[in-house]
């Protein structure tokens, strides 16, 4: 079992009013939801004294205590080989890499599978320690379900660089996307702002008092029953992509959570959704100089795409 703290009175800042538990607490403490979940299913969070659950609200001006458990952190990452991930690039303070499907960013609450960072250390790489010790290097994640290119930081420098650029905005993320049926207008943005899904706290929506989120889109082939877009992301929101396409009723092609229909899904064989980082650009962190990485598509999305092409 592990050793925990000793616990820490945090005060709820006082424009909070009558939010989610765990969004307040990913906040304060600069985790992820699924990481502030993982403490509230342990009881590590509490008001009064008694625990509180992720769904509770809270308000601003209340006091809550929160006990984190201590652990070993060279254990935080599983080494695993990954013998479907390319290596793209590799510098002195970066690593691109080509990310299969399948595969997470790093490592999270329920999830057992590979990660990006488990198989760079199974490959040797040293990465960056910044972050939390199961994010080591992470500066921007890819859903489990969508391959492409992604930017692991080898160093403290290049990781704050990158991270501080994302944040900005100013690195270049392009996606291309297969979306059912032919969306009107063919070119456009989706200005929307994206929140957890009101009855599903895995799924995410376009909801009145979500973030932000700014999407741009552009059709590069029209199947008929499909159409292959280029995506260029304005924000980096959780599965924003597959939310803004959904909601204009154009979901991508294979995301079943989102509305696609399973039948095209089968027929192309495949079991996730189309969609794929194809481009990624930013400032080099070392050189200061502007750098492009491509990622070719993933078989079962080049399948696909084939599939359509012979019979659309």
């Amino acid at each position: 079992m592990s050793a925990e703290t000793t616990p820490t009175p945090v005060r709820v800042p006082a424009d909070v009013e009558a939010e989610r538990a765990d969004a307040v607490v990913s906040g304060l403490l600069g985790i992820s939801r699924s990481a502030a979940a993982a403490l509230f299913a342990g009881g590590h969070i509490r008001r009064g004294g008694h625990p509180l659950a992720k769904s509770d609200r809270l308000t601003g001006g209340q006091t809550i205590e929160v006990t984190v458990p201590e652990r070993d952190d060279t254990a935080a990452i599983r080494p695993e080989a990954i013998d479907t991930m390319g290596i793209i690039a590799d510098t002195e303070d970066y690593v691109v890499v080509d990310k299969p499907p399948g595969v997470a960013a790093h490592p999270s609450p329920g999830w057992v599978g590979p990660t990006v960072v488990g198989g760079l250390a199974a490959a040797g790489y040293r990465i960056s320690t910044s972050g939390a010790p199961e994010r080591a290097g992470i500066v921007h994640r890819l859903d489990v379900g969508t391959s492409g290119v992604m930017v692991v930081a080898k160093t403290e420098h290049a990781y704050s660089r990158l991270k501080r650029a994302f944040k900005e905005r100013t690195v270049e993320k392009v996606y291309h996307a297969l979306v059912q049926g032919l969306p009107d207008p063919m070119a456009g943005t989706i200005d929307a702002p994206i929140g957890r899904h009101p009855g599903h706290d895995w799924k995410f929506a376009v909801i009145s008092d979500g973030r932000p989120s700014v999407t741009h889109y552009e059709m590069l082939e029209a199947f008929g029953r499909a159409t292959l877009l280029e995506v260029h992301l304005e924000t980096g929101r959780t599965h924003q992509i597959r939310v803004h396409v959904s909601a204009l009723r154009h979901p991508c092609v294979g995301d079943l959570t989102y509305g696609a229909d399973p039948r095209l899904a089968a027929e192309l064989g495949l079991t996730r959704q189309w969609l794929h980082a194809r481009r990624l650009g930013f400032e080099d962190p070392g050189t200061g100089q502007p750098v492009s990485f491509e990622s070719p598509y993933a078989p079962d999305l080049q399948y696909a795409l084939d599939a359509l092409r012979d019979h659309p």
